[in-house]
């Protein structure tokens, strides 16, 4: 009787270690990949949505930057 049950226990542990080991080599998406592809999505539709018009020389850049800072001084100052 005794065999009969040790049998029966290892069968069942083998039997269950043989299915985990079948769903362990299933590939998972981890939560990192999902948020990264999240993520991904998010900047494609904000880039189609509204580009940034950028001035096309760097003086013209550096006015615009500095005329920026000086209206956010300003408005700190008031």
């Amino acid at each position: 009787m005794k065999r009969l049950l040790a049998l029966l226990a290892g069968g069942l542990g083998l039997g269950a270690l043989l299915r985990r080991r079948k769903h362990a080599s299933e590939p998972v998406a981890s939560p990192a990949d999902e948020l990264r592809l999240r993520i991904a999505e998010s900047r494609s539709d904000d880039e189609q949505a509204a580009p940034e018009e950028q001035p096309a020389d760097a003086a013209a850049r550096r006015a615009d930057v500095h005329a920026r800072a000086r209206n956010a001084i300003d408005e700190l100052r008031d």
